[in-house]
């Protein structure tokens, strides 16, 4: 793709072949093809307004939950890491953050003002736009009941706001009522918990580190919970805890995250990924679906 077709005020500011591997928690994966990192939401519905109808156009927060292909990400790649970062409280029970904001900011300050529940959204290791972009969730909360609108903006750079009723959502997904928006902040809509402590936070958070590996390479749970059971348990009783492919492993500590060694690539991590469906299908006669969005294309 010719740079040409980016708009001329930003072709500076956009870098060419950025490797993703920088940018997921995986820490792997192939190139960006043009990475542009807006400074704040007007500069991004600029930018937004100049590209082409043609050129894909891919969000990243945090890229935890995401697994790009070796051969990278064609079009354009917009960073959200680092603005949309506002957080504030709106009356007595509503909380609007932007969608850079993370998750485990904001159930710390919803915490502080008393409010809940929020206290889950501390177990989810990535950012409020992310969580409305698959209803997030953790320790038996979920993203989108308390949600009471959002603000998106769409290809063209133009931004409105939609009530959380026009969206349907579901365990780990939402279906939007259009294609082609994202998320720039939602207004949350809590109770007043005199009770809201931060104990609670520590304690899931030690839990955590506890049965996960929280310090090492991964991208979180790496499967949708299947119906009445758990992702987690399938993968171990198939007797796939410690499996190995390349540098990506099946953590020894939960079943249900595979983890880069250091040298895994996205080929071994996806090989892994799939390999753990097929098995868990034969054995059980469960398909896993997963949870980690996968990008890209192959090397």
């Amino acid at each position: 793709m010719n740079a040409q077709v980016l708009p001329a005020e930003f072709a500076g500011r956009v870098r060419r072949d950025e490797p993703m591997a920088r940018h997921t928690s995986w820490r792997a994966g192939g190139p960006a093809e043009f990475w542009f990192e807006p400074r704040d939401a007007d500069d991004l519905a600029a930018f937004l307004h100049g590209l082409p109808a043609a050129l894909p156009v891919t969000w990243v927060g945090l890229g935890s939950n995401l697994l790009v292909r070796d051969g990278g990400i064609r079009g354009a790649v917009i960073s959200v890491h680092g603005i949309l970062t506002g957080l504030e409280r709106v009356g007595d029970r509503g909380v609007r953050a932007e969608a850079g904001v993370s998750c485990a900011r904001l159930a710390r300050r919803c915490v502080q003002w008393q409010l809940g529940p929020a206290e889950f959204f501390a177990g989810i290791p990535g950012t409020v736009g992310g969580a409305l972009a698959m209803n997030a969730g953790a320790w038996g909360g979920e993203t989108w009941p308390l949600v009471d609108s959002v603000e998106v903006i769409d290809r063209s750079g133009t931004r409105r706001r939609r009530a959380a009723g026009e969206y349907r959502w579901g365990y780990r997904s939402i279906t939007p009522p259009v294609a082609g928006e994202w998320f720039l902040a939602a207004l949350f809509r809590f109770e007043v918990r005199a009770d809201a402590d931060d104990a609670t936070i520590r304690a899931l958070l030690e839990r955590r580190r506890q049965t996960q590996p929280v310090n090492e390479r991964t991208c979180g749970s790496v499967f949708r919970n299947p119906p009445g059971d758990h992702a987690a348990r399938l993968i171990e009783s198939a007797g796939l805890k410690g499996c190995r492919l390349g540098g990506a492993v099946v953590s020894p500590r939960h079943a249900n995250f595979i983890v880069n060694e250091g040298t895994a690539t996205a080929a071994d991590l996806e090989a892994l990924l799939r390999h753990v469906q097929a098995v868990v299908e034969r054995v059980h006669g469960v398909r896993l679906e997963p949870e980690v969005r996968i990008l890209g294309e192959a090397a």
